[in-house]
């Protein structure tokens, strides 16, 4: 994967936001009309008003007797038009942006609002975990990430306070929303006739293909492509006999970024494939190994890793892991369960300790009294956080204590292992994209309900 830039300001802190969680860009919300704000300050391109010349702030709106303040407004209304400006997309007028940016806000302290009055907290722990997240899915270090949210003008502190404003949504969202959120049998029908229906699915087949290329320079002499080929033909025959394909991609393969991706072309329509691949493939099985075959670039040796019809994937890869939980409340913080779990990890990695027996007699989860042992599950079945926790592991590692919606996690992964799915397990993919849309809308709903029943006071910009 390659390295992406952090989202400019606090936007790209959506990404701990589940789809549908804020008023959305384009939605009018109920409410009086709203009065026009002050043009916004200049551009970030531009040089910085002196002090003197700096507006004196005021509010803008008042959510249940909580202010909104013009600077508040405005500031994100900037970190959005940046954002946008950096991803080459075009840029609605500031004004329209600073009303859409309003109405965000008003949603987000309506909600915030209701998370307090039901006692929803985030300790330190969790912010923690949530800025080392974010580092990591943007890989970079987290101090350069603080250094990049800096030179964008995001202190460290506005950073965190960000990271717990949505960390209380989320776990808001997963309180009143997440868990009513029904699928039933016909809806799941439904998603798999529409997956195959549209535009026919042996139109939309997709696969997944590794990919070794021996190259042959333009102007090459016989005796040169003779060599290719039959270095490829080595290749290839290595890979039927039963060779690692990635690592053989790793040592021959002249295709750029092998060496990364051990040659792995990704899941994607076969119409997006070359037309030579898609051919010389046609006839394989999943595993299967085709080539050589030749084009102008050289000769290519091919496997293939995955197809599906209808969207839905014919292998997947599972994880085998084990975990022990300790539940938070009043009586453990997060901050003491964690440090409690870190010493079950240091025992356990200087020898002092079995996983298993730790997990049977201090995890409080069902799967206590089989020594943590969640079995092999496909990708998906965990919540989010667990998940990205877990699929950042090696087999036999240990992570650092992990928060959750259900409390904090020691989480050792065992193996992975490549498998192809049953008809039953396939469904229960769909059943998780089914809940995951209905979620979001059900989120989306939700928030706009709580947004009408606040009481939302506009106010006219000082004269």
């Amino acid at each position: 994967m390659t390295t992406r830039a952090i989202a400019a300001g606090l936007v790209a802190l959506a990404i701990l936001v589940p789809p549908g969680a804020l008023a959305q860009p384009g939605v009018r919300l109920p409410g009086a009309a709203r009065p026009a704000l002050v043009p916004p300050v200049a551009a970030p391109a531009a040089a910085p008003a002196a002090p003197a010349q700096r507006q004196a702030d005021y509010i803008v709106a008042v959510v249940n007797s909580e202010p909104v303040t013009n600077n508040e407004v405005r500031a994100r209304a900037q970190r959005l038009q940046r954002q946008l400006a950096r991803a080459g997309e075009a840029q609605p007028p500031l004004d329209v942006l600073a009303h859409e940016m309003m109405e965000q806000i008003i949603v987000e302290k309506a909600l915030m609002q209701l998370a307090r009055e039901g006692g929803i907290t985030a300790d330190d722990l969790a912010i923690d975990q949530a800025a080392q997240n974010i580092a990591r899915r943007n890989e970079v270090s987290e101090a350069e990430m603080y250094r990049r949210l800096a030179a964008d003008g995001v202190s460290r502190e506005q950073f965190r306070q960000e990271l717990r404003r949505q960390l209380l949504l989320q776990r808001l969202r997963e309180r009143e929303v997440d868990a009513r959120v029904r699928v039933s049998e016909p809806e799941i029908d439904q998603f798999l006739r529409e997956q195959t229906s549209l535009a026919g699915a042996a139109a939309r087949a997709e696969i997944n293909l590794a990919h070794i290329l021996i190259a042959v320079p333009e102007g090459a002499s016989a005796a040169q492509i003779a060599a290719a080929q039959a270095r490829a033909q080595g290749v290839a025959d290595k890979a039927r006999s039963g060779g690692d394909f990635a690592a053989l991609a790793r040592e021959f393969s002249d295709a750029p970024g092998a060496a990364g991706t051990g040659g792995a072309m990704g899941l994607r329509s076969a119409d997006r494939y070359p037309e030579l691949f898609v051919q010389a493939t046609a006839p394989l099985a999943v595993g299967g190994v085709a080539g050589p075959v030749r084009s102008g670039a050289g000769f290519h040796v091919l496997k293939l890793l995955d197809k599906s019809r209808g969207g839905m994937p014919a292998t997947v890869v599972q994880s085998h892991a084990r975990h022990i939980l300790l539940r938070t409340g009043a009586q453990l913080s997060e901050a003491a369960a964690a440090a409690q779990l870190a010493d079950y990890r240091q025992r356990i990695l200087a020898g002092q300790a079995d996983f298993a027996q730790l997990a049977r007699e201090h995890s409080q989860d069902g799967s206590a009294k089989q020594g943590g042992d969640l079995g092999w599950v496909n990708p998906g079945s965990f919540v989010p956080e667990f998940e990205e926790a877990m699929d950042a592991l090696k087999p036999g590692e240990i992570g650092q204590p992990l928060v959750s919606r259900f409390g904090v996690h020691l989480i050792q992964l065992l193996e992975r292992r490549e498998q192809r799915l049953t008809s039953r397990e396939q469904r229960e993919l769909a059943r998780q994209a089914v809940r995951q849309k209905k979620t979001e809308d059900a989120y989306a709903t939700w928030a706009q309900e709580q947004r009408a029943r606040a009481y939302v006071e506009y106010r006219d910009p000082p004269q």
